[in-house]
């Protein structure tokens, strides 16, 4: 895996490769950044790896990673020196960002900030999906061995119950029994003969594949039983084509639902990994080139309210809140359900950077307008008390003050 970090000034020669493919920015200086955030599989030849591009987020602002790590020393991220909680967050955070990305996407179906290109799969499976990239599917399959423990412990054992048990008829009429005391002793006993079990072979296949992942890509997972796993030359002949010549033939054997889900995850990674590998020129990307949109868009879905009315979130004076909700109130009285408005405004900064004057002040201005907003309804109108933002009053007719809106 390798990892970069969106608008981080790179040296040329260190990145020269890993970049080749994706539109970037060059100075004066041979240095060289990148805009955007996302998933990209480099095809060429001395890289063929998945390429991380992180948010700028997670460099300080001495630029630095964790406060330690210069990120030229990460673009390599398996080689890297680094502790191992370091590697595994930024293992778990790289997917994290991805998800984010590939949600956003699928809910904004006609923005223009996501830029993806998938290489077509077959689609062989009986449930068929839309076509995915490889760290999709890549990522199923170590879902899939996460929460279906439990199917693997059952087929081992069924694999084992009934065999290695001695065949008795085939001990007494095939072998010679040494007879001590009165008692035959067979030295040589038969034992029943093990069955083709096509569910052990998918097994098989399944865990060589995450052992390859890890291998390649550095995506571990827990492979807790001991089969023997394919691996080195024979498993590049799967990769090569017979990968999925061997699930084709062997793809009506399988009944259960789970079995039958676990036959597409393994045929689509070698469905992917074939069309990468034969496709050379190819390379499949989700990114972003507008991060702090999707930052946003994230905050908001934790936190925002929706169904907001017209003036509090978009207000009358061309304004836009980032996110907008109503919680408990700062002050204490006798309601138990005193709620207030909270203005949030997402800032997609690097660590260290502090909030200027400009951004304080249209704090202030947003504050301004939902006070008029509420007053507007409270002086001028009926609220409506069923209303969760209308029958939030401001004004205090005892003090003759306002209700403090965090912001």
């Amino acid at each position: 895996m390798k990892l970069l970090i969106e608008e981080y000034q790179y040296n040329v020669a260190d990145v020269e490769n890993v970049l080749d493919g994706l539109f970037t920015l060059q100075d004066v200086e041979q240095k060289v950044s990148v805009s955007y955030v996302g998933y990209y599989y480099n095809p060429h030849e001395k890289v063929r790896d998945v390429v991380f591009i992180l948010p700028k987020v997670l460099i300080d602002e001495k630029g630095k990673v964790f406060g330690e790590y210069d990120p030229k020393d990460l673009i390599h991220l398996d080689e890297a020196k680094m502790d191992e909680r370091h590697r595994k967050f930024l293992y778990e955070f790289a997917v994290w960002i991805h998800r984010a990305i590939v949600v956003y996407n699928d809910s904004h179906d006609k923005n223009e900030i996501v830029l993806h290109r998938l290489i077509q799969d077959e689609g062989k499976g009986t449930h068929k999906k839309k076509s995915n990239t490889l760290l999709d599917v890549i990522l199923s399959l170590i879902r899939f061995n996460k929460e279906n423990q439990q199917f693997f412990t059952f087929i081992l054992k069924n694999l084992h119950s009934g065999f290695n048990k001695i065949n008795w008829n085939k001990t007494i009429a095939r072998t010679t029994a040494i007879v001590q005391n009165g008692s035959p002793t067979y030295l040589n006993p038969i034992n029943k003969k093990r069955q083709v079990n096509f569910d052990e072979e998918l097994i098989v296949i399944f865990f060589s594949i995450l052992q390859y992942i890890s291998d390649t890509y550095g995506f571990r997972s827990n492979i807790n039983f001991g089969f023997k796993l394919i691996t080195g030359a024979k498993f590049k002949k799967y990769l090569d084509g017979f990968g999925r010549t061997r699930l084709r033939q062997i793809k009506y054997k399988y009944f259960s639902d789970t079995a039958v889900k676990l036959w597409d995850l393994c045929y689509a990674f070698f469905d992917k990994a074939y069309k990468i590998r034969v496709n050379t020129s190819q390379s499949e990307y989700l990114l972003v080139k507008s991060f702090h949109i999707v930052f946003e868009a994230m905050i908001d879905e934790l936190i925002g309210d929706t169904n907001i009315p017209r003036g509090l979130k978009e207000q009358d004076d061309g304004k836009l809140v980032d996110h907008f909700y109503t919680y408990d109130g700062l002050l204490i009285d006798d309601k138990a359900d005193d709620d207030i408005y909270y203005i949030g405004d997402s800032k997609y900064y690097k660590i260290g950077n502090s909030l200027g004057k400009e951004s304080i002040y249209k704090q202030r201005t947003y504050a301004r307008n939902v006070i008029q907003w509420n007053l507007d309804i409270w002086l001028n109108g009926e609220p409506n008390m069923a209303d969760p933002f209308e029958r939030i009053q401001l004004f205090d007719e005892v003090t003759e003050g306002y209700n403090v809106i965090p912001n």
